[in-house]
């Protein structure tokens, strides 16, 4: 699509050259990559590894250093790479170097109007851009673990597409329920497995008549505060003329 910039972000097996030199052959395709550490990069990030150890000897707590550096491989790279090198100090103490090559410039991601949509420090590129895949990943385990989206092994493709869509569908409903209706409940920041499985999979005696649906709930439901108090705050978000 005109005018979309994408970032590709992956861990040290993404790092090969024939995917950056396409990410680095497109118009705004951009790339976060792990690199595996070895001891020419471990030497390059030696001053960092030094200043992360004193501050950790001076305060006792961990401690984090950041530095950027060329970086060309012997063979296996066509061109000078931007490395980014996280040196940090754990109590223990020990060393917890990690590495993350990139083609974001130093003045970020940057609009046509020339807003600034990605930043280009390398700590906000590491903490923020690179490390930010877990999110991606966690809302990836849930949609797999939690709502079944790997079952599509029906012999029509169609169908397997199909049960796809489904496991989305209930995707979006479970996580505007959490943002809306749990929101500032012990459940605010839970998977939505732990949310069906807590709040919405439980006994309960269900009447229907024609004006209303009623829940009956156990009273030694532990939940039984939180469930009256997101069916309201949905109802209230619910478009006019629904119930």
């Amino acid at each position: 699509m005109p005018k979309v910039q994408i970032v590709v972000r992956g861990d040290s097996g993404f790092a090969r050259e024939a995917i950056m030199a396409w990410c680095e052959g497109e118009r705004d395709v951009f790339y976060l990559l792990g690199m595996a550490r070895n001891r020419r990069l471990e030497q390059l990030a030696c001053g960092a590894a030094l200043r992360a150890a004193a501050s950790f000897c001076l305060t006792g707590v961990a401690s984090r250093s950041y530095v950027e550096t060329p970086y060309r491989t012997c063979t296996s790279w066509s061109r000078e790479r931007r490395m980014l090198c996280k040196a940090e100090t754990l109590p223990g103490p020990k060393n917890n170097p990690r590495f993350v090559v990139t083609n974001i410039p130093e003045e970020g991601i940057l609009s046509e109007s020339g807003e600034v949509l990605m930043e280009g420090d390398v700590d906000w590129l590491y903490e923020k851009g690179y490390c930010g895949r877990g999110n991606a990943e966690n809302m990836i385990k849930q949609m797999v673990l939690d709502l079944k989206a790997d079952r599509t092994s029906c012999s029509w493709m169609a169908a397997s597409q199909m049960r796809l869509w489904f496991s989305s569908l209930a995707y979006l409903l479970l996580e505007r329920m959490r943002a809306i209706g749990l929101e500032g409940s012990q459940l605010a920041g839970a998977t939505l497995g732990s949310v069906r499985l807590r709040l919405l999979k439980v006994a309960a005696v269900v009447q229907v008549s024609v004006r209303r649906v009623h829940v009956a709930l156990c009273s030694a439901f532990p939940l039984q505060d939180i469930f009256p108090l997101a069916a309201s705050r949905l109802q209230t978000c619910a478009p006019p003329g629904t119930s």
